[in-house]
C-alpha cells in the first residue's frame, strides 16, 4: 500500500499543471499571501464535491496537492499543513510566515471533514473594542485568518453608517441630525445593537465614505472565498427623533448605562414595512445582499413596554425574508434574548442562534448551566460560542477542559440535530491564540482530543519545533490555571491586574462586572514564565513569554496588594507603606516590558486611530474616541453611576507607567503622607487631554 501511494504521487508530481486544474484562484492568492509568496508553484489546489465540509492534504513529489469541496475547506487543508506539517503557525501577532526552502511532506494523506455547516466570528464588541481603525491591508490579512480558520459566516458591520446616512436622508433628515444619530467610530458596536445614538460624535462625511469602500473591499475578498458575510439588517431601531419628526408609532426601550437608547419602531406601526424596506435598499446598493443577517432587538435590557415581541419577531423576519428570500437571521442568546415570545412564532431553519457564551454558562439545555433553557432554542438552529474576552482587556485566560466537554456534551445531546456549528464571540481580539485554535479544530474532530497530547502538537506548530520538556511544563503550568478558569468565577474573562484599577485597600475588581480574585497561586504563572525563559526564539515564542511575564508581574502586583491591605487592617502602616514602594516598582518593571513590543504599547492603538483620519477634524475624534474608550468609555453618569470606567482598561506599555502608575502614586501619597484625595476621574480627563494633543 505504501508502495502504491508512492508510486501515485509521482506520477502527479510528474503531471503538468492543467491536470490539477490549476488556475490563478482566490485560495491560490490567499496560500501566496500567508507564506509571503513561498506557496507558489509548490502548493497546489483542486475542487471536489462533497456533502460535507472536507479537505485532503496530498503529498506529490515535491509538490502539496489539497483538496476540498470549497475555498474555505481548502484554506482549512492549508492551515492543517502548515501548523501538522511544516510547523508554521499563522496567528496574529505572525499573520504571514514564509515556507522553508525544502517543501516538507507529509507521510501520507491527511484529510479533515464536517458537517457543521456554519463557523461564525465576532461580535458586535469586537468592532469597537478591537478593529474601529483597521485599514484595508489589516482587513485582508483578517480575513485570511478567518479562511485558514474554516470560518464561512462572520460578522460585518463595518460602513453601516453610511447605510443609515441613506436611509436617514430619504427619511427627510438633514446632515446635522443624522449625524446626532450616528455615534464616534469606537462605539458602533452599542449603536448598532441598540443601546446608544450619538455618543462619540459627529461623524464626519470623511469617515462615513471612507468605511462604505472599505467595507466594499471586505465583502469583496470574502465573497471570492466563499464566505458570506454576516450583515447588519434591520430590527425597528429609529433615532429618538423619529415619533416627532416621522410620525412614527415607537417605543422607548429606556437606559443603557445612563446612555438614553434609539427609539424601537412599533411592529404593527404601518410605516415598519416602508422603513425596513428603505434600509435593506440602501444596504443591498451598497454591499449586495446575504445569506445571513444579524438583529439583536432589546440587547442587554431594555423596556419592551408597548411591544407585541411576537408580532415583533414575525415582521423582522417577514422584512429580511423579501430583501434576500433565503437568508438566515442570526441573533445572539445573551441575557434574555431571544425572546421566548418570538422563538415561538418564528419558523424553524431561518434563524441561528449563537450560544454567545457556551463555554462558562450554555444556554443550550445543558441541565448544568445556571442560564440552562430546558427547551434549549425551541428547535431553532444554534451555534456553539465561545466568549472568552470582554472589553479588550489583556489577560491569559480560558476554559479548555469545559469548551472541549461542553461541545462534545452538545454533540451528544438531544439538541445535537439542531446545532450547526461553532463560533467565536470576544468582545475584544489579537489575545489568547490557543483557545481560537482549540475551537476552530472542534469541528473536524472525530473524538475528544486529550489536550496535553494536543497542546503539544499545538506549541510545535507555533514554535516550530519539537517543546522541550521545560516548555511543556510551562505550558502544563498555565493549562492548570490561566486556561482553566472555573466556571463559577464572578469575573468576565481574565482575573484583572490591579495595576490597571483605580486604587483602594481592598479591590474585588477592576471594572464594574469583572474580578481580580485569583484563583491559583501567583507562583505557578511566575513557574511559568521563568520555565520558558530561553526555551525558543522567533516571534510567536517572543510574543508567549512575554504574555506570560506579563500575568506573572500582573499576578505578583495582586499578592501585593492582599498584604498591604492586611497590613493596614492590622495597623501596620509602615510596612505597608514598604511594600507600597515595592509595588509601584513592580509596576516600572511592567511597564518596561510591555513598552519593547509594539503590539503591546498604547501607541500602537492610538497612531492606528491618528492614521485611519483623513483630515485633522477627524483625527482629533479618532484619537479622541480611542483614548475614551480604554479609560472612562463614556460621560460622568456612564463612567461613574453606570461604571463603565476601566471596563476596556488595557495593560499596555504607555498607558501602565503614563496613567495607572500615576493613580496609584496619588493613592499612596494620600494614604501615607497626607497628600489630596486622589480624583481619579480627573486623572483620567488628563490623560485623554494629552493623548489628543500627541496625535
Amino acid at each position: 500500500m505504501k508502495l502504491r501511494n508512492r508510486l501515485v504521487a509521482l506520477a502527479l508530481s510528474a503531471a503538468p499543471l492543467a491536470s490539477f486544474g490549476y488556475t490563478t484562484s482566490a485560495i491560490d492568492s490567499l496560500a501566496w499571501r500567508v507564506t509571503e509568496g513561498t506557496a507558489k508553484n509548490r502548493i497546489f489546489f483542486t475542487t471536489k464535491e462533497s456533502p460535507v465540509d472536507f479537505y485532503e492534504v496530498v503529498p506529490c513529489g515535491n509538490t502539496v496537492m489539497i483538496n476540498g469541496n470549497n475555498a474555505v475547506s481548502q484554506a482549512v487543508g492549508l492551515n492543517r499543513y502548515l501548523k501538522d506539517v511544516a510547523r508554521i503557525h499563522i496567528s496574529w501577532n505572525n499573520l504571514t510566515q514564509p515556507l522553508p526552502e525544502v517543501l516538507p511532506m507529509p507521510d501520507s494523506v491527511m484529510r479533515g471533514s464536517t458537517d457543521l455547516p456554519y463557523r461564525y466570528y465576532l461580535n458586535y464588541c469586537t468592532f469597537s473594542y478591537s478593529m474601529p481603525f483597521w485599514d484595508e491591508d489589516r482587513w485582508m490579512k483578517e480575513i485570511d485568518w478567518m479562511a485558514l480558520h474554516g470560518i464561512n459566516m462572520p460578522l460585518d458591520i463595518v460602513g453601516t453608517e453610511a447605510v443609515w446616512s441613506n436611509v436617514l436622508r430619504r427619511l427627510g433628515y438633514s446632515s446635522d441630525e443624522i449625524k446626532e444619530f450616528l455615534p464616534g467610530p469606537a462605539f458602533t458596536a452599542w449603536w448598532l445593537m441598540n443601546n446608544l445614538e450619538g455618543w462619540g460624535g459627529p461623524m464626519t462625511d470623511q469617515w462615513i465614505e471612507q468605511q462604505a469602500k472599505l467595507n466594499k473591499a471586505i465583502i469583496a475578498r470574502m465573497k471570492s472565498l466563499g464566505i458570506s458575510p454576516v450583515l447588519p439588517g434591520y430590527s425597528g431601531m429609529v433615532p429618538r427623533t423619529a415619533g416627532k419628526k416621522l410620525g412614527l408609532d415607537i417605543a422607548d426601550p429606556g437606559r443603557w448605562c445612563e446612555f438614553p437608547r434609539p427609539a424601537f419602531q412599533k411592529p404593527d406601526d404601518p410605516s415598519f414595512d416602508r422603513l425596513a424596506s428603505i434600509y435593506y435598499e440602501e444596504l443591498t446598493k451598497l454591499y449586495g445582499t446575504s445569506r445571513f443577517y444579524s438583529m439583536d432587538p432589546f440587547h442587554e435590557g431594555g423596556s419592551t413596554e408597548g411591544v407585541d415581541l411576537a408580532k415583533a419577531g414575525v415582521k423582522i423576519m417577514e422584512q429580511m425574508k423579501k430583501a434576500s428570500p433565503e437568508a438566515v437571521w442570526v441573533i445572539q442568546g445573551w441575557h434574555i434574548n431571544p425572546r421566548t415570545e418570538m422563538l415561538d412564532t418564528l419558523a424553524l431553519g431561518s434563524m441561528a442562534v449563537l450560544d454567545l457564551n457556551a463555554e462558562k454558562t450554555p444556554m443550550w439545555g445543558d441541565e448544568l448551566s445556571e442560564i440552562c433553557r430546558p427547551d434549549g432554542f425551541k428547535g431553532h438552529d444554534w451555534i456553539y460560542c465561545m466568549l472568552l474576552n470582554f472589553g479588550g482587556n489583556v489577560g491569559l485566560h480560558g476554559r479548555m477542559d469545559q469548551l472541549v466537554d461542553g461541545f462534545f456534551k452538545a454533540r451528544g445531546s438531544r439538541f445535537a440535530s439542531s446545532l450547526k456549528g461553532v463560533g467565536a464571540t470576544p468582545e475584544g481580539i489579537e489575545n489568547n491564540p490557543v483557545m481560537y485554535e482549540l475551537l476552530y479544530e472542534l469541528p473536524w474532530m472525530e473524538f475528544k482530543p486529550e489536550l496535553h497530547a494536543w497542546l503539544r502538537d499545538y506549541l510545535h506548530a507555533r514554535y516550530g519545533k519539537e517543546p522541550s520538556d521545560s516548555l511543556m511544563s510551562a505550558w502544563d503550568n498555565l493549562y492548570a490555571t490561566v486556561y482553566n478558569a472555573p466556571t463559577d468565577y464572578r469575573g468576565q474573562g481574565t482575573v484583572e491586574s490591579v495595576i490597571c484599577a483605580r486604587p483602594d485597600w481592598d479591590l474585588k475588581s477592576v471594572s464594574t462586572w469583572g474580578s481580580s480574585k485569583l484563583f491559583y497561586s501567583p507562583s505557578l504563572t511566575a513557574r511559568a514564565a521563568a520555565l520558558m525563559e530561553g526555551q525558543g526564539k522567533g516571534n510567536n515564542f517572543e510574543y508567549d513569554f512575554a504574555d506570560v511575564a506579563r500575568q506573572a508581574n500582573a499576578d505578583e502586583a495582586n499578592r501585593l496588594l492582599i498584604a498591604m491591605s492586611g497590613l493596614m487592617r492590622r495597623g501596620l502602616k509602615k510596612q505597608a507603606e514598604k511594600l507600597s514602594e515595592e509595588f509601584l516598582r513592580l509596576i516600572d518593571r511592567q511597564d518596561s516590558l510591555l513598552s519593547q513590543r509594539s503590539d503591546t504599547h498604547v501607541d500602537t492603538w492610538l497612531r492606528h486611530a491618528s492614521d485611519a483620519a483623513t483630515n485633522p477634524t477627524q483625527k482629533l475624534q479618532n484619537v479622541n474616541n480611542a483614548a475614551l474608550l480604554i479609560t472612562v468609555w463614556g460621560d460622568s453618569a456612564a463612567a461613574n453611576v453606570a461604571g463603565l470606567h476601566e471596563y476596556s482598561h488595557r495593560e499596555w506599555g504607555g498607558i501602565t507607567g503614563d496613567l495607572y502608575k500615576k493613580r496609584w502614586q496619588a493613592f499612596f501619597d494620600h494614604q501615607f503622607r497626607n497628600g489630596p484625595k486622589p480624583d481619579y476621574y480627573r486623572m483620567e480627563l488628563d490623560w485623554i487631554d494629552r493623548m489628543r494633543k500627541k496625535y
